[in-house]
Order: C-alpha cells, then sequence, then structure tokens
C-alpha cells in the first residue's frame, strides 16, 4: 500500500506541471491580446483619428478666433492716404452663458440697430444667432465708438451676461466721395467688392491671424496666444487728390447745371499714359457702402462705350496726315455740305452749305463730308489698322475692374457705307479711357502709351513696399526711354504736330470757343452723339451724348482732359456742356502744377471775349447702322461689361444691347457729326457755355439780374430797343447789334431769317439777341 501510494504521487506530480504550464500559456495569451487591444485602441485613437479628436478637444478646451489683417493702405501719387484702416470695436456674444436670449436680443438691438437698413442688427437677426448657437454668434460688428460705450456699460453693471468684445479692422476712405468708383469698398468681411479694392484683393487683404483662448469647464477663460496676421501691401495710385478734386468740383457743376444722367471727367498725364484724375458722377460714399446702389458702382470710364459722334474725327484726319493723303493747308470740296456714298446721302448741319475748305477748317467746323472723304482717301483696311493702333477695339489693360473693349468689328464685316459712318464717329463703340488716350497720343508726339492707374513697379514686386516715395506729377515733355510694354508709335511726330495745331483751331475759331483757357494754348474736339429711344428704338432727338477731348498747352502739352456727359437736358452739345468744363478743369490743374503761361493772360476774359457766330452743334447724318452695332455687342466676350446681364435695352431689331443703369452711356447709340457753336459768350457771372436753339429763345427773353443779388430788377429807363436783323448778313448783323448796345448769339450761317426778340421790342440792357441764318 505505502509503495502504491509513494507510486501515485510522481504520477501526480508529473500531471501537474503541464497544466501549470498551460494555464500560464494561457495568461499570456490573454495579456497579450489584453496589451494588443490596447495598443491597438491607442493607434487607432491617437495615430488614425488624432486629428479628429485633437480637434473635438480644442472646441471643448479654447475658443478660436480668426484675427483679420490690417489692409493695406491705398495712398495717392503723393502719399496721402485714400483708403486706410482702422480699428473698431465688434460685439459678440457666447449664447450659453445667456439666459433670456430673447430679453438680451431686445436690449442689444435697441443699441446697435442705428441703420435701419441694416437687418442683421435687428432684434429678430440677433435672436435668431443666439438661439442658433451655444459657443459664438455675433451680435453687431464694427461699431460706432459711441454704441461700444453703451453696450459696455449695460456688461459692468451685469444687466447682460455672455457679451465680449473683439477688435477689428473697418476700412476708412478719408475723403469719402473722392474717386470711389475708382477706389471701390470692401464688406464686412473686409474683402475688396469694387475698383482697385477688388482688383488687386489679394495683394491688399494680407493673411489672417489666429488667437486661441484656453476655457475651463465653465467656459471661463483661462489663458490665450495669437499668431499674428500679416498685413496687406500698400498700393500707391497714380491719382493727384488735387487734381482729383479739381475734376470732380468740375463735373459736379455740369451735373447740376445739365443735369445728365451720368457724367465722366479723366485726366492724363500725356507722356506716360498715368490717370491723374478719374471723376465720376453721380457717386457714392464707400464708408456708406450699405447706403450704396448697384447703378452708382459702375465706372462708366472703362465700363461703358458710346458712339463717340465727331471727336472720332481727330484720329481720322490725324491717320490722313500720316498716310501724307492729306495736308492741313489742302482743300476738300464739302459739295454744299453733301454727298452721296453708295446711295447713301451724307450730310453736314441742316443750317451749313459749306464749298471748299482747307482741311484745318474742315476738322474746325467739323463738316461730315469733308471726313468721310478724308476717310476714302486712307482706305478702309489702312483705316482700320490706324483705328487698332490708337487702342480701340481692345481692352487698355488699365488696372481697374469690368473694363469693356468697347465696339469695333473687323473691316470683313463694314458695309460699304461703314467707312463713312466710322470716319464720323460711327458703327463704333469707344470708352472714355479709349478717347482720352488717343488725344495722348497725339500729344506726346504720336505714341501710344497704355493708361495706368497704379504706379509701376508695385504688383510685380520690382518695387519693395518699403521704398514707397511720394512721387509728385511734374510736367515731363519727353517719352519715357525704353518706352513700356504695349507702348508702340502710331503717326510720325509731324503728323502729330500737325494735328495739335490743327485741334488748337478747333478752339480758336471752330466749334470749341468755350474750351479757351486763360494765359494757356489749347486744342481738342468736340462731339455729339445721338442715343437710341428706348420706346422708338429709332435715334432720339431728345437723348445725347456731350463730349469733348482736348489737351492743353498745345505745343508743348502736359494733360489731356476727356469730358462725356450722359444725356444732359437743356443744352445738349458738347461745344456748350463738355467743352466749358475741360476749360475749367485744365485751367485749375495747370495753375496749380505751375505750368509756364504759353499765352496772353486776360483779367476779365469774359469781358474781353467778342461776340461771334455759331453753328449748331449738327442733327447731320444719322445713317449709322445700328444693326451692326447690336452684331458687334454680341461678338463680346461673355466677360465683356457690356454684355452683363441686368443691363440690357431693346434693340430695334428684337435683340438687346448693353447698356448702363440709369439710362447711362449705352453702346447702342449713334453719335452724329459734331458741329457745334463756333463759340458763345459766357453767361453773366463767369458763368461758361450758352444754351442753345429754343433754350437761347427763352433765354433771351428773360431780364437780366442784378449782379450779387438773385432777385429780378427791371429798370424801364435803361431797357433797349432790338433792332431790326433779318435779312442782314453776319457781318452787318454783328456790327448793327453792337451800335444798339447788344450782345448777340448767331446760329447757322448766311442770311438771317428769324430773330429773338421780335425787332421793336424794348428789353432789358445785357439781354442778348439770338438769330437763325440760313442761305
Amino acid at each position: 500500500m505505502a509503495a502504491a501510494r509513494s507510486n501515485r504521487k510522481p504520477m501526480q506530480a508529473a500531471r501537474a506541471v503541464p497544466f501549470r504550464r498551460a494555464r500560464f500559456w494561457l495568461i499570456c495569451l490573454f495579456f497579450f491580446l489584453w496589451t494588443s487591444a490596447i495598443f491597438t485602441r491607442m493607434f487607432w485613437l491617437q495615430v488614425v483619428h488624432h486629428r479628429e479628436y485633437i480637434e473635438k478637444a480644442q472646441k471643448q478646451q479654447q475658443r478660436t478666433f480668426e484675427v483679420a489683417p490690417r489692409r493695406g493702405i491705398l495712398y495717392d501719387r503723393n502719399l496721402r492716404e485714400l483708403a486706410m484702416t482702422v480699428q473698431v470695436d465688434s460685439i459678440y456674444a457666447v449664447p450659453g452663458e445667456i439666459d433670456d436670449k430673447k430679453a438680451a436680443a431686445h436690449t442689444l438691438a435697441a443699441i446697435v440697430h442705428t441703420d435701419p437698413e441694416d437687418a442683421q442688427s435687428s432684434e429678430t437677426q440677433i435672436a435668431n444667432r443666439l438661439e442658433g448657437g451655444r459657443s459664438f454668434a455675433w451680435v453687431a460688428r464694427r461699431v460706432t465708438p459711441e454704441v461700444s460705450a453703451k453696450v459696455q456699460e449695460l456688461v459692468k453693471s451685469g444687466d447682460l451676461k455672455g457679451i465680449y468684445f473683439q477688435k477689428e479692422f473697418q476700412r476708412f476712405y478719408p475723403d469719402k466721395q473722392i474717386a470711389a468708383q475708382t477706389l471701390g469698398y470692401v464688406g464686412l468681411d473686409d474683402n475688396g467688392l469694387g475698383g482697385v479694392e477688388q482688383k488687386f484683393e489679394s495683394q491688399l487683404h494680407g493673411v489672417p491671424g489666429r488667437m486661441y483662448t484656453a476655457v475651463d469647464a465653465r467656459r471661463h477663460a483661462l489663458s490665450s496666444s495669437e499668431r499674428d496676421p500679416a498685413a496687406g501691401r500698400n498700393l500707391v495710385l497714380t491719382i493727384d487728390e488735387r487734381i482729383q478734386y479739381l475734376a470732380e468740383r468740375a463735373l459736379e457743376r455740369a451735373m447740376e447745371k445739365y443735369r445728365p444722367d451720368n457724367g465722366t471727367v479723366v485726366v492724363q498725364d500725356v507722356h506716360t499714359g498715368q490717370i491723374l484724375a478719374l471723376a465720376i458722377r453721380p457717386t457714392f460714399d464707400p464708408n456708406q457702402f450699405r447706403h450704396t446702389t448697384q447703378g452708382l458702382l459702375r465706372n462708366h470710364a472703362v465700363s461703358d462705350a458710346y458712339e463717340p459722334g465727331s471727336t472720332f474725327k481727330l484720329l481720322t484726319y490725324a491717320a490722313a496726315l500720316n498716310e501724307r493723303v492729306t495736308s492741313p493747308t489742302d482743300t476738300i470740296d464739302c459739295q454744299g455740305s453733301q454727298m452721296n456714298l453708295y446711295g447713301r446721302v451724307i450730310h453736314d448741319d441742316k443750317g451749313d452749305h459749306f464749298g471748299r475748305l482747307t482741311v484745318a477748317d474742315a476738322l474746325a467746323h467739323s463738316s461730315n463730308v469733308a471726313a468721310v472723304k478724308t476717310a476714302l482717301k486712307i482706305g478702309q483696311n489702312r483705316f482700320y489698322q490706324y483705328i487698332r493702333d490708337f487702342g480701340f477695339g481692345s481692352r487698355t489693360g488699365l488696372e481697374l475692374p469690368g473694363e469693356t473693349r468697347g465696339l469695333l468689328r473687323p473691316v470683313n464685316q463694314w458695309s460699304q457705307t461703314s467707312i463713312g459712318s466710322v470716319a464720323m464717329g460711327q458703327e463704333v463703340g469707344v470708352t472714355p479711357i479709349q478717347l482720352v488716350t488717343m488725344v495722348s497720343t497725339i500729344a506726346n508726339g504720336g505714341v501710344y502709351l497704355p493708361p495706368h492707374i497704379l504706379m509701376p513697379g508695385q504688383v510685380d514686386g520690382s518695387q519693395p513696399a518699403y521704398e514707397q516715395k511720394p512721387a509728385p506729377f511734374h510736367p515731363n515733355y519727353v517719352l519715357p526711354n525704353p518706352l513700356p510694354a504695349g507702348a508702340h508709335r502710331v503717326i510720325s511726330e509731324t503728323a502729330a504736330a500737325e494735328m495739335r495745331q490743327m485741334m488748337a483751331g478747333v478752339v480758336l475759331h471752330g466749334t470749341g470757343r468755350d474750351a479757351q483757357l486763360n494765359g494757356y494754348s489749347s486744342g481738342g474736339k468736340t462731339g455729339t452723339a445721338q442715343k437710341i429711344d428706348p420706346a422708338t428704338h429709332h435715334y432720339s432727338k431728345e437723348m445725347h451724348v456731350a463730349s469733348f477731348a482736348g489737351i492743353a498747352p498745345v505745343n508743348n502739352p502736359v494733360i489731356a482732359v476727356a469730358v462725356v456727359l450722359d444725356n444732359p437736358h437743356g443744352s445738349y452739345y458738347g461745344a456748350t456742356v463738355s467743352a466749358p468744363v475741360f476749360a475749367d478743369v485744365a485751367q485749375q490743374i495747370l495753375e496749380y502744377l505751375g505750368v509756364p503761361h504759353d499765352a496772353e493772360v486776360h483779367a476779365n476774359r469774359a469781358a474781353e471775349k467778342a461776340p461771334v457766330h455759331a453753328t449748331e452743334e449738327d442733327e447731320g447724318d444719322r445713317g449709322g447702322d445700328i444693326n451692326a452695332i447690336y452684331t458687334a455687342v454680341n461678338a463680346l466676350p461673355a466677360d465683356d461689361p457690356l454684355r452683363s446681364a441686368g443691363q440690357e435695352a431693346q434693340h430695334p431689331s428684337g435683340g438687346h444691347v448693353a447698356a448702363p443703369q440709369n439710362h447711362a452711356a449705352v453702346v447702342a447709340q449713334s453719335g452724329t457729326g459734331s458741329k457745334s457753336p463756333q463759340g458763345k459768350n459766357p453767361e453773366p457771372q463767369g458763368q461758361p457755355g450758352k444754351p442753345s436753339g429754343r433754350a437761347l429763345s427763352a433765354a433771351a427773353k428773360a431780364p437780366a439780374a442784378e449782379p450779387g443779388t438773385h432777385s429780378v430788377i427791371v429798370d424801364e429807363s435803361k431797357k433797349l430797343v432790338v433792332p431790326s436783323l433779318i435779312g442782314l448778313p453776319v457781318r452787318r448783323v454783328i456790327e448793327q447789334a453792337a451800335a444798339a448796345g447788344f450782345e448777340v448769339q448767331i446760329t447757322g450761317s448766311g442770311i438771317v431769317r428769324e430773330q429773338v426778340p421780335a425787332a421793336g421790342s424794348r428789353v432789358a440792357s445785357g439781354t442778348q439777341i439770338v438769330v437763325r441764318c440760313r442761305r
């Protein structure tokens, strides 16, 4: 028995060893699987979904605010701030800390909702934002210091909980409306929404920063850290703030006097192509962009095309002189101011009957017949190439958004009579920028220089931001060497010099006499373009575009100025409406720049300006091909502003022609030859320009006002008897009117057929007699 027991113990011990080993390995396997699961889970959390859980943790543990960068400053060429950035308070809330959200919204709206048109700060909108968020909601952004102070008082008193303040940048335009369409404006998110602000958004905006604030479980701030934003790049414009102000002030006076739908004045340095002023009316205050309508944002200088009418004759004659097919002293037979071109009758103003005129006089008196005959000598292919070389039919590359290339059909789409229409400024659409650049090309000796509104070397980085220095405009009478990109010679220096003298003749004894300056010579060309009446789909007798493009001084030009007034009321001729604006702008700019006088200075220019006869600006040939313009509009690229949606006017053929807002300068308008009054006496008290036609008749009947007052004084003892001028030639009219103590306004040419007031009438001293002459 004892031996058996002793044998069982070793056997039991042998069985226990494998069992212990199995248990050991089972335990090891368990720990291995457990450890593997832990490491797998850790890998899953810390590697695969690391970023996801970090973001969740950050949302729970900290608040993140994007810190807007300081937007770059826009300077004029003298480094005066045109657009700058200031710091203001924005108000936000943590909705989770607010018990009664509706009451808080009511209290806040009563303070921050200062602008009825700002729906975002209304009580309803604030309440919706508070209800829709838990950790963050805007209350009002970029509030005034007064509003911020009132809210801070309520927060400090404990009446408002969960309300906080954040400093933000706000765009500020110190000159308010000055150059508004050029500068543009920025929205609530500090993004540029027009003008230079939009065009150079990426350079001006900068790189945003971030502010991180750690919070505890109750959302109380513990600590914060910041990533500083990178400020935007400062840009310097070619605009001179003072010249811009002078241009806008002169344009504003014209807007008040003639009430056009819109007006544009562009001033350019003829030797660099830089824009010194770009004035648009009506305008807006970019500081109050919420009150801005889409129509006010439109930059008519680059986005609108109109038929230029007789201002385009400058190109016609410049091309002819350069081709040497004519000269200023050559004569042209105007055939009694009427000619037949492939079955189409082209004529001058109905009151004109020109015979043989020199080329210079044909431009001065704006003969349509002479312009057409001159273009025929050039030939349509060469003529078309000159139009392209002067920059028409393509974008100029000006650093502003929304530029159109205008309208210019290729020669293979011209009709037989198109060369005649284009020579007079019909069947072609131009922008004011293109027009002023053409005039600058003639002024600087015949070299086309692309226009610019941004000082060179900024966008491409060739001029570092810290090297920005004032660049005051000083007259420079030489072209850059080497010429900038895009520059090319269009006409010879000889042809350009001849054109400048012919342009001076327009101002001295032609249609542009109201563009004369005091102490400076000037030259230019008037233009009056008829527009399409949207009701009748025909050229309107009431709707016009009045323009003038000129240079000063003539022999050593410093500036070129283009003035375009769309649909002026009362007088609508370029000679009486736009030419005086040119004179006003050019006179002040040349004096501001200190340009030496090159003509006699008159102490009282108005008193010494002799009465001269005038010819109405033409109601001449209206045979421009409207359907051709319609075709040209539809051939424009989709991004051209002339095709933009919501800017269309019904075309006679049933299609649509792009047109600006507010009946602005439209492309489907036809210009007439630009025969303006050949000089008029200034109005009393120095007001430039005179009404014409029926307006003159009414004005002639009005008694004179005593200087310095607004009351009408009629002294019976000083009344004069109107002499009879019917049947007299122009010279006798001037002599007899002067002998009787009257000044006289003469329309047409030949023998006097009508006069106002009637002969024998007794009128107050200072009344002007208006006569109409016909041959």
